[in-house]
Parts: C-alpha cells; structure tokens; sequence
C-alpha cells in the first residue's frame, strides 16, 4: 500500500484560481449569449514586443544551424542574460548585486514555491494576509503549517494587512525563521515605502531571519518614496532573496522566463549555528531538480533590457497603468472604497452592501458579467474585499470600467 503525503489533506478547497475558472467555465456554458470579462487572473492581454520577438526569431535560427546550436544550458541561467540583469535592474540602482548571484527560472511563482525547500522542515513561517496562495500552500504541503483552524494554519504566522493598517504589515511580536513579502503587493496593490522595508531588514537581521521578497510588480511601481528593489535597503543582502518575473514586465507568461537574487552575503545555519551558504543550497537545489530555461527564451528576455526592449516594454506596462486608472474611476463612480491600482496592476476594493467576497464575485459575473478574483481566497483578511486586474485590453477595459460604474454602495 503506497501512503500519500497526508500533509497535502490539509490544503483548504481548491487552488483558487482554479475555482474562478470553475465557476467562470460553468456560467459561459449556461450563457453562451453573453459576454464576459475577464479582470480575474493576472494574465496580459499584449502580445511580446518587437524587440523580444525579433531576438527569439534569431535565436530560434541559430538552433537550427550546426555551429550555433546549444543543447543543455547552465542550470543558473546563460551568462548574457545574467549580466543583462544585474546591470539594468540592480547596477542602474547604484545596488551591488552581480550576475554570479541571479538564477534565471521558468517563473517567480516556481521560484517562491520552491525556495522553501531548502529550510528546515520545522522553519516558523510569517505571512502577509491577505496573501498570494502559493506562499503558504507550498509550506502546507511541506507540513510546516500545523492543522487549520477557523481558517487559519496554527503554526503559521499571520501578518494582517487591511485598510486600518494602510495594508502594511507589522513586524512579528514572535521569532518567524522565513518572512514572505510581496511589494507592490498582490493581491493588494499596495507598496511599502522604504521606511517599511528598512523596519523589516533591521528586524530580519536581528532575529538571523529570511526575508523572501517578492517584487514581480517591480515595474509597475510610480511612487518616488517605493523601493525598486529591497537591495536598495543597506544590510538587505545578508537577510533577503528577491524574486522577478518578466511575465508582467514584459508579457512572458506564456512564455516563461523569471530570476532570482540570492547573495553569497546570505547564510542559513544548522543545529549546531554554523552557518551554510544560501546561494550553494539553491543552487545545488537546481542543479538537481532543473534544467534551466530555454536558450530561445532566454534571448528574447536578454532583449529587455536593449533600449528598443525597454521603451517598448514601459509603452505596455503604461497601457496597464492607464487600464488600472480606468477601473478605479469606475468604482469610484459608484461609491465605493477603492485602494491600489497605483504601483500595481491590481484594484483591492471593499464589497459593497456587506456582501461576502464569494458572493460579490457570484453577483459581478451573473449580473454585470465580469470575473474577479474574491479577497478571502487570499486569506482571512481579504474577506470583504475583492480583486481586479488591469491586464485586459483598453478596450474591454472601458467596458468592464463603465459596467461597474453602474454599481451602488
């Protein structure tokens, strides 16, 4: 008899967003006639840019040719594009970050799945709540989370993030081994100011804690006095991993390309206290378990960062920008509580008539035919809220934007 992992019975329901798919596919079925909009998942609706396309055409080319075809690439990431980043996300900051210290992946999402691994098995993990899911599923699933109660994991710590708060964690009253932050924050849309974060690596330092810190909205960020980076926060290397993604910079979600920084500064420690490197863990952890992003994939991410790729590229995260004004103005119109949408591609916005979170999405999607995403699948603090993203076209935006105009506090 082969035994499952029980740890895996203690995941609540289903993978949220597979449940908005759920309830989304079983409306269209039922109503064939209508149209619906989509301002649930946080896909982009713009194709890759010219610059991207153009260098993943002459890479494909090259793989056909026999003096320029490459088989298996290194397991951290081709040189060319580590370079790419470290000088224009981190360098550019006047940061001291370098290339031996990125690992390119297939996705930020794999990334903030997978980094626990290297923890121990009995880490005290802290969480923001609201929280992208991912976070505290995959330590469910590596038994860290004890069982839930009320909603709650009891060996999980949760940071509460509402409107009282401005949506700002507080530090931990208890030691916490492994800190998850997100900023800009999703599913919030909020950014910590660099007051914030210089609070968080003082703590983390102090208590020899982990921050992960996920910055995947980096782009997005307008505010002068929001971090680009948490590196930007002196001491930030010793205590901190931070996680990018090109899906939304750049449209590669289906594409797939995202990295990771993790400084030789950074250390982990075993029973004894002597300390191990975090970067030696990871990568001997991908060295096993991956086998690296494609080469194809890998030239059109390097061509980012060229000046084509990065005027290109800030046109379509201004067109996001431009999307997430439309639905606030929407919401406002009708009265209701509205927050982010500035350094982010994401609406937060209180339900009105005291509705729950599942039965705001159920009334969006019967009566106005709009999906979003509701604030409790994020966790116990984002009951009563509800997600949008402005990662439609401008087009259907304005019509999502002047159907939700039509609602009432």
């Amino acid at each position: 008899m082969t035994k499952l992992n029980e740890h895996y019975l203690n995941l609540q329901g289903s993978y949220l967003f597979a449940e908005v798919a759920r309830r989304t596919a079983a409306y269209k079925a039922a109503h064939p006639q209508r149209e619906v909009i989509s301002l649930g998942i946080g896909d982009v609706s713009r194709p890759l840019v010219p610059a991207v396309v153009s260098a993943m055409k002459k890479a494909c080319d090259e793989m056909g040719q026999a003096d320029t075809f490459r088989g298996y690439g290194p397991y951290e990431g081709y040189d060319f594009l580590r370079q790419a980043i470290a000088r224009g996300d981190y360098q550019s900051l006047g940061v001291d970050i370098e290339a031996d210290e990125i690992f390119v992946s297939d996705g930020a999402k794999s990334d903030v799945a997978n980094f626990q691994e290297i923890f121990d098995a009995h880490a005290r993990v802290a969480l923001q709540d609201p929280v992208y899911p991912v976070y505290l599923d995959t330590n469910v699933m590596a038994g860290r989370s004890g069982a839930c109660v009320n909603g709650q994991f009891e060996k999980i710590i949760y940071l509460p993030c509402t409107a009282e708060n401005h949506f700002a964690p507080a530090l931990p009253k208890e030691h916490a081994d492994v800190i998850y932050l997100c900023s800009p924050n999703n599913p919030t849309g909020t950014a910590m100011t660099r007051a914030q974060l210089s609070a968080w690596v003082e703590w983390a330092r102090a208590e020899k804690a982990i921050l992960l810190f996920d910055s995947a909205y980096e782009a997005f960020i307008q505010d002068a006095d929001a971090p680009h980076s948490i590196y930007e926060i002196l001491g930030a290397q010793e205590c901190a991993v931070e996680f990018r993604s090109f899906s939304k910079t750049a449209g590669f979600t289906g594409t797939r390309c995202a990295y990771c920084v993790v400084p030789k500064a950074l250390k982990l420690y075993d029973k004894q206290g002597t300390a191990h490197s975090a970067h030696a863990l990871w990568l001997r952890r991908q060295s096993t378990k991956f086998n690296g992003v494609p080469y194809i994939v890998q030239r059109g991410a390097e061509a980012v960062y060229s000046p084509e790729g990065r005027a290109q590229t800030r046109e379509v995260i201004a067109l996001y920008q431009a999307n997430a004004r439309v639905i606030a103005r929407g919401l406002q119109t009708a009265g209701l509580q509205v927050f982010g949408g500035v350094n982010a591609p994401y609406i937060w916005l209180k339900t009105p008539r005291g509705m729950s979170s599942w039965d705001f999405f159920d009334f969006l999607l019967q009566e106005l035919q709009i999906v979003g995403t509701p604030g409790s699948g994020f966790g116990r603090s984002g009951e009563g809220y509800f997600r949008l993203t402005a990662f439609n076209t401008p087009q259907r935006t304005q019509q999502a934007a002047a159907r939700l105009g039509q609602l009432k506090k």
